[in-house]
């Protein structure tokens, strides 16, 4: 599991710095996500290392709903003041993303039975 820890870790590390050296408003994770998506997608397929320690690895990702918990103690009176706005802003951008969703998901196969 070592092995897939430092291969995650390194692709958040490389997207981090790319964010930061280009000034780019897009998170490191989100950027080491994508280029961790182009290499496996330029090396056509998912090295047995990363085949054989996910399901692993997945198991142990509540841990990081910890981190999560402790900031929503932190911030409770800050919620309490601004919780409806958020709670109506998270609403409202998920039926967007159900909508969008739904939609390409048509379009795609809508092209797919032509």
């Amino acid at each position: 599991m070592l092995d897939l820890m430092l291969c995650l870790l390194g692709f958040q590390l490389l997207g981090e710095v790319l964010t930061r050296a280009l000034g780019w408003p897009l998170p490191g994770p989100v950027l080491g996500l994508l280029l961790l998506f182009a290499a496996l997608w330029l090396r056509r397929g998912v090295p047995a290392m990363l085949q054989r320690e996910t399901p692993r690895f997945l198991g142990h990702m509540s841990l990081l709903f910890i981190p999560a918990g402790g900031a929503l103690m932190a911030y409770a009176p800050l919620l309490r003041v601004h919780g409806w706005q958020l709670a109506l802003i998270l609403l409202a951008s998920s039926v967007i993303t159900l909508l969008v969703t739904g939609a390409v998901l048509k379009l795609l196969l809508r092209r797919r039975l032509q």
